[in-house]
């Protein structure tokens, strides 16, 4: 019979995946998505964590703004792990994304500073003249 595909077009088994990895944030992925979730609120921007985008699940997503947030924990910085990532962000800017990485050690050392960067990505934060 095949493979039966969702109304979304997302393989079953990538919903399952993406549902277990929202139950197993990291540390920095659940402060993050703390704040991301707020977006709505202040910004009128809907977030989605750990969405299915074609064979691949992203961290965080806003539709609106085509931009895509990964969260690069150690295992991002090993060679086969980052050209995995570059043919991903290719594929994924293809579709029409932006991806901007943010690492775990950024999140923890720096977390004002991402979301300050975020909001730039998002054209919310003004810039000195």
């Amino acid at each position: 019979m095949g493979v039966r595909l969702m109304p979304t077009q997302v393989m079953p088994g990538a919903i399952r995946r993406a549902r277990k990895l929202r139950r197993e944030m990291t540390d920095g992925e659940r402060k993050l998505w703390s704040e991301l979730r707020e977006f709505r609120r202040l910004y009128g921007l809907h977030v989605r964590r750990q969405a299915p985008i074609g064979p691949y699940i992203v961290d965080f997503i806003i539709h609106t703004k085509s931009l895509i947030i990964e969260v690069d924990g150690e295992h991002h910085f090993l060679p086969d792990r980052m050209k995995k990532d570059a043919a991903r962000d290719l594929w994924l800017g293809g579709k029409g994304y932006k991806v901007l990485r943010l690492t775990t050690a950024d999140l923890e050392n720096s977390f004002n500073g991402c979301i300050e960067e975020i909001l730039s990505e998002l054209g919310l934060m003004e810039t000195a003249p």
